[in-house]
C-alpha cells in the first residue's frame, strides 16, 4: 500500500487512478451525489484506509477510506475521527472499523 504525506496528495492520486468517485457518509449509509447512489454497509467493502494527523491541530485528525461497492462502484470517503468523528449506525461502524 502506497503511503502519503497529506490528505490531498491522497485523494488527488487515487482518484486519478482508481476511486474516482466521492461518498458521503449518513448514518445508514453511503452517498454518491454524482450518481444519485445509496450504498449500504452489506454492498461495500473497504480496501485500504489511510490515516492523517494535523500538524498543529487534533480538529485536523482524518481518516479516508478507499471504497468498492459489489456493484464496482469506487470512490473515497473522508471522515473525521476521534471525539469528531460522525455519528452512524452500528452496521456502518463494524464496516468502516
Amino acid at each position: 500500500m502506497k503511503n502519503y504525506d497529506t490528505l490531498s496528495e491522497a485523494i488527488n492520486d487515487l482518484q486519478a487512478n482508481e476511486y474516482p468517485y466521492d461518498f458521503n457518509l449518513t448514518p445508514e449509509c453511503l452517498k454518491c451525489a454524482s450518481l444519485k447512489l445509496e450504498i449500504h454497509p452489506e454492498d461495500f467493502k473497504v480496501d485500504k484506509t489511510y490515516r492523517f494527523e494535523g500538524m498543529s491541530s487534533t480538529d485536523d485528525n482524518s481518516i479516508l477510506y478507499a471504497i468498492s461497492s459489489k456493484d464496482g462502484i469506487k470512490g473515497l470517503l473522508v471522515d473525521a475521527y476521534g471525539v469528531y468523528a460522525e455519528n452512524i449506525s452500528e452496521a456502518m461502524r463494524k464496516k468502516l472499523r
